[in-house]
């Protein structure tokens, strides 16, 4: 018993950085093999008809988020380069709020809300409590 509540935190946060990163990479991955870029960014473009934004940011925001999720969301689960990640798939959910509340300023957060809880605990928590991943082993 006295190994597991030593080492509870380092188990708590490979949980938290695991669970996410799952949620990232299969949102990435359906984008980018299911739906497909092409109607990722057609669905983007229905949202924002008419609210006078550029075709050239839809399209933008469309390829960054489905590839940021996918590649961040694998990097997440293998502990590799977490901190780049976790800055980017934040940047990512900034983005999406922004594209939310355009589309929708009364939208829904059920979706975002527990990615940006599980990504800010994984950006607070201390680095000693992070040692199963390919970051502590390799550096």
């Amino acid at each position: 018993m006295e190994a597991i509540s030593q080492y509870h935190y380092v188990i708590a946060g490979l949980i938290a950085r695991v669970f996410l990163g799952c949620l990232f990479f299969f949102q990435g991955y359906d984008a980018i093999f299911n739906i497909r870029i092409k109607n990722v960014t057609a669905s983007f473009e229905s949202n924002f008809y008419g609210k006078g934004i550029p075709r050239f940011f839809i399209v933008a925001a469309a390829w960054f988020s489905s590839y940021t999720e996918l590649i961040g969301g694998l990097l997440l689960v293998l502990g590799l380069f977490q901190y780049a990640a976790l800055y980017l798939l934040g940047v990512n959910l900034i983005i999406a709020a922004i594209g939310f509340g355009i589309s929708d300023p009364l939208w829904n957060t059920r979706h975002v809300k527990p990615r940006l809880m599980l990504l800010l605990l994984l950006l607070i928590i201390p680095d000693a409590w992070n040692n199963l991943s390919l970051d502590h082993l390799l550096f």
